[in-house]
């Protein structure tokens, strides 16, 4: 990376903040319940978890928002919430992060998705869900597109979060996609697997390796050269502008619709991998931010990747802010 690219990226970086993003997603509460086990319950061969310290973060849409938050973007939430205390909750802290909620509907007949994680001597005993499986009902879908319509305005880029807990529906996103390309706005997908091919026309998916082979429905092979043809096949299946794969300890690769003989492949710049829990949801958010601010497909890319190598070296879910991607950019090749 030369001198001048370094402080364009940097420059880019810069002029993140008060960048509005609209994301439309799932969005959820995990919960984080710690304690020590010292003894196994008379009642069943299960341990005893004598809990110490509860904790709950923004989760989903929610960590996304959050990450553009953290970035010192204007992230407006749109999503569906149950009429609970949970998502009094969630709201609270979405709102302590910087995050709209104005557009997180209430829906009285589901409730607040949670994840309830319980964790003892620094492991995971157990996770159990509250969340329904019930897809949303008609006139809920059309308030959500309504709410995207008005929350839209204004944004420089759109944020398609996809958790499967049913914002993201046959009907409502080829409508979000419409709406995107009418206002021009770029619109970058995080896909979940059974949905993959209804996002037709979108600017960027950013599925992993196991949900790009599973999405195409092809059978996983080893190595970059196989890699490259399933994201050709991607753009061409989605009509879409480009796909950026992640790859884990292997960087990711931006592959462009209009450049498909010229894959960009990007090695990772981590160097310690603690969690990579939400790497996905820091990518997206890097990425679609990057393209408000006018950069290039692989611009945006290499600072999605640093900011990804950043937080991949925290414990738990967290976030990039724009110091520590700049730092980050300024040591690279140094």
């Amino acid at each position: 990376m030369t001198r001048s690219d370094k402080a364009r990226l940097i420059k880019t970086v810069r002029s993140f903040t008060g960048r509005k993003i609209a994301v439309f997603g799932d969005v959820m509460l995990d919960r984080f319940v710690q304690g020590t086990v010292g003894r196994i319950s008379p009642e069943a061969p299960v341990p005893v978890v004598h809990v110490k310290k509860e904790t709950s973060i923004p989760g989903g849409a929610g960590n996304v928002a959050s990450n553009l938050a953290a970035l010192g973007a204007k992230p407006v939430l749109i999503s569906v919430a149950g009429q609970d205390s949970a998502r009094g909750e969630l709201c609270n802290s979405l709102s302590e992060r910087g995050v709209d909620v104005s557009f997180i509907l209430p829906d009285e007949r589901r409730p607040t998705t949670e994840k309830v994680r319980v964790i003892a001597e620094h492991q995971q005993v157990v996770r159990f869900d509250r969340e329904s499986l019930a897809p949303l009902g008609r006139n809920t879908v059309k308030r959500c597109l309504d709410a995207f319509s008005e929350a839209s305005r204004g944004a420089g880029g759109a944020i398609l979060s996809d958790y499967g807990k049913g914002m993201l529906t046959a009907s409502s996103i080829p409508s979000l996609v419409a709406q995107c390309r009418k206002r021009r706005l770029s619109v970058c997908v995080d896909p979940k697997v059974e949905h993959f091919r209804r996002y037709r026309g979108v600017t960027c998916i950013t599925p992993n390796t196991k949900e790009a082979w599973e999405g195409m429905r092809a059978h996983p092979r080893d190595g970059q050269r196989p890699l490259e043809d399933l994201g050709r096949k991607i753009l061409r299946a989605l009509n879409s502008e480009t796909v950026l794969i992640t790859q884990g300890a292997s960087g990711m690769t931006l592959l462009r619709r209009s450049a498909l003989n010229s894959p960009f492949h990007i090695p990772t710049v981590a160097r310690e991998v603690f969690d990579v829990t939400g790497a996905g949801d820091t990518v997206i958010s890097v990425f679609t931010l990057a393209l408000a601010c006018g950069a290039a497909f692989e611009e945006a890319a290499v600072i999605a990747n640093h900011a990804a190598g950043i937080v991949v070296g925290k414990l738990g879910t967290a976030t990039a802010s724009q110091d520590e991607i700049i730092k980050a950019l300024e040591e690279h090749g140094n």
